[in-house]
């Protein structure tokens, strides 16, 4: 409870020498103010204490106010905003904002170089799965919940439950064994049982679903992105509804919808190293703003590299409820029948000692 402790008197700190330093805020000001305290969370009641001291020097637009509700704006911190207004209204108009500035990357490449990488990926992932031998690793879930989840508003999130399953890849198919439930084991229990959201598929299907010639998959380049300071091709994809193979199952009710989302390819390497997936439900079925992003980095094991998915985070939305499932691929090893993987209840991030066959030899 320490640093919510500190983050309040800092904010606290912020607020006195805004007080003594000025007795008046311009419009740009206070839109900066309010950004910045939904940011950091600060409590509706005192977002308004401080407003109540607060004189603009410009007059404050009613669709300044609607704005930043949706930005997140509590509903005391709306009513001190409405104050402002009216006691603004004879004031000057605040000047339009500056363009935002413009990003200046590196030009798209050619259109031969797109086709190109496009071309090489599409090879790389249909050879994907075919190359992998027999894996297993333990999968952990950690699932989170916003009870008043908005799309688009900053979420609030609860922890809610860990998940530890055993997850083997053999003969190309996926099997799930759940080992623990928060600190507790569930021997004779399914995952199934748990309940709540569930990601599945996410290990090597996924690409095999997205570049599966019968999917029809629908891609083009998008743009350039930066991941850890690194340069990478963003391709978007699009699968529609007749040849998806994404279900999506909630509340007794099942679908197939169309999917699309953006595949990250490194400039000087073929490989897929980021995926995000959005399907497209129905408006009327439960289960809506789903997005995941699965990240795929090498993994050692025995003494050979594999990329393989590190980690996945999965969010979505069922009525006023929304759900995080932030998942991590640990203790990767070669698939043995007899091989056991512990219920591990350690919440650091795995490290190469975490890998079993990097255990040095007995003497």
């Amino acid at each position: 409870m320490r640093f919510p402790y500190l983050r309040s008197v800092a904010l606290g700190c912020v607020l006195a020498t805004a007080v003594l330093a000025q007795d008046t805020l311009s419009v740009p000001k206070l839109i900066e103010f309010i950004q910045s305290a939904v940011k950091e969370k600060t409590p509706d009641k005192d977002v308004a204490v401080y407003l109540a001291t607060v004189k603009l020097s410009q007059k404050l637009e009613d669709q300044t106010i609607e704005n930043l509700q949706t930005a997140g704006a509590g509903p005391r911190t709306v009513a001190a905003l409405t104050k402002l207004a009216d006691a603004s209204a004879k004031l000057p108009a605040a000047p339009p904002p500056p363009p935002p500035a413009e990003h200046k990357g590196p030009p798209p490449p050619s259109q031969a170089e797109q086709d190109r990488v496009l071309s090489a990926i599409k090879e790389y992932a249909l050879n994907y799965v075919k190359s992998l031998p027999d894996f297993l690793c333990l999968q952990v879930t950690r699932r989170s919940l916003d009870m008043h989840y908005q799309p688009g508003n900053p979420p609030s999130w609860t922890p809610h439950d860990t998940l530890r399953e055993k997850l083997s890849f053999v003969d190309h198919q996926e099997k799930y064994e759940l080992l623990g439930l928060n600190d507790s084991s569930t021997v004779g229990q399914t995952w199934k049982s748990v309940g709540g959201a569930l990601s599945r598929g996410d290990w090597a299907t996924l690409l095999e679903a997205i570049f599966d010639p019968s999917s029809e998959t629908y891609f083009s380049w998008e743009r350039w992105g930066n991941l850890r300071g690194k340069l990478y091709h963003v391709y978007r994809y699009q699968v529609d509804k007749a040849h998806s193979k994404e279900t999506l199952d909630a509340e007794n009710q099942k679908c197939t919808p169309a999917y699309h989302g953006e595949i990250f390819v490194p400039v000087d390497a073929n490989v897929i190293v980021q995926i995000t997936v959005e399907p497209e439900p129905p408006g009327d079925f439960p289960m809506q703003n789903i997005k995941e992003t699965l990240r795929y980095d090498y993994v050692n094991i025995s003494g050979q590299k594999f990329l393989l998915p590190v980690t996945s985070d999965v969010t979505l939305r069922t009525g006023r409820i929304g759900s995080r499932n932030e998942i991590a691929f640990r203790l990767y090893q070669k698939y043995s029948a007899d091989t056991i993987i512990k219920f591990d209840t350690d919440d650091d991030p795995p490290t190469e000692a975490d890998q079993p066959n990097q255990q040095k030899k007995k003497p």
